[in-house]
């Protein structure tokens, strides 16, 4: 946690055209929401605040987590409540948007698996018994610094938590420091197997064509709860003509990929000018914008992809360098076989580290 920046987070009443923004100039890819203490039941049933560091005063509340995904979920609809009481009517790809990202950003908490309850650890956790939590798909957690309670375990998740200020810990930094570690005795068996051989591998993977819309590949998304699909070649024999939802990706040429973090690289103005296009020249579009990759833009966006015996060094030392949160796995072909996620990398070297 040395160097960590302070932590970004909305107020509950922020609207999420706000919060999309607030992702956007930091560069981040989820806030806490804080509230005013006494007034709110945090996510989860948890008590996570933040107090004055000399009086124990508390002066605010996290009462959840907001994601991209959260985000995304909100734009798709979900057939009844929300800003107007169904899913997003699309025409010319603007109408609703702006209704939809006025509503308070409390209204969307919960909405995906993250949101549902805060994680927080303990400072003196040792690093393998945070990757226990962070191996079930838990992808960041609060740190407390300078805690005010008096019985706070060394180690695990707490429910209720009092500090004057906090930090975050994503499985991205837990992989950076495994990077940075890599050369350690106990790290070099597991970093030198295969991914396969680990068993990281998902082959259940789903995808979007390339001809697919942006607001039917956001649909998706929210439809699976997934944070990012694989693009693939359209065909012929399809079975969906409108290529409106997700197909099996397995054995499909890979061409691209569509998060619900590439939304992060644009303000709503623009996504509302975007939504009528296909997802795959959203991410091309998207590629090029300074906001997304300053410092790589480009009208290509490269695929991050390994082989099924590609060794786990390799796939750790790509998603850092790329910053990506799963690497595609495919064959000689450049055909799709699976996938390796960050939770699955931190699963198996917990694993190899710590057997069951």
């Amino acid at each position: 946690m040395v160097g960590q920046k302070r932590l970004v987070e909305v107020p509950y009443t922020a609207s999420l055209a706000d919060t999309m923004n607030t992702l956007v100039a930091n560069k981040v890819m989820a806030v806490p929401v804080a509230a005013p203490p006494g007034q709110w039941i945090g996510a989860g049933g948890s008590m996570i605040v933040e107090s004055d560091k000399q009086t124990g005063a508390v002066r605010k509340h996290y009462i959840g987590m907001v994601t991209m995904l959260d985000i995304v979920a909100h734009i798709a609809g979900d057939g009844g409540g929300g800003a107007d009481g169904g899913r997003l009517k699309v025409t010319d790809g603007t109408e609703d948007l702006d209704q939809r990202m006025s509503v308070p950003v409390s209204s969307i908490i919960g909405h995906c698996f993250e949101g549902l309850s805060l994680w927080t650890l303990n400072p003196n956790t040792s690093v393998i018994e945070s990757m226990e939590v962070l191996s079930k798909g838990v992808h960041r957690v609060l740190v407390p610094m300078d805690s005010q309670m008096e019985n706070v375990a060394p180690v695990g998740v707490e429910l209720v938590e009092s500090a004057s200020c906090y930090r975050m810990l994503t499985q991205m930094d837990v992989l950076r420091f495994m990077k940075q570690h890599s050369a350690d005795y106990e790290l070099q068996t597991v970093l030198s197997c295969s991914v396969q051989q680990l068993g990281a591998v998902n082959h259940d993977v789903y995808a979007i064509t390339d001809r697919t819309k942006l607001i039917d590949a956001i649909k998706c998304l929210k439809t699976a709860m997934l944070n990012a699909v694989p693009i693939v070649t359209a065909s012929d024999s399809d079975d969906d003509p409108s290529h409106k939802h997700l197909i099996y990706g397995r054995t499909r040429k890979l061409i691209g990929t569509f998060s619900a973090t590439d939304l992060r690289g644009c303000y709503v103005a623009t996504l509302k000018s975007w939504l009528g296009i296909s997802a795959l020249a959203f991410t091309e579009e998207i590629g090029m914008s300074p906001l997304y990759s300053p410092n790589t833009a480009t009208s290509t966006r490269q695929l991050v992809t390994c082989y099924a015996d590609s060794p786990l060094s390799e796939v750790i030392d790509k998603a850092v360098t790329k910053h990506v949160h799963r690497i595609w796995v495919v064959d000689q072909d450049g055909l799709l076989v699976g996938l390796v996620s960050l939770t699955d990398v931190i699963r198996v070297i917990r694993l190899s580290l710590v057997p069951d």
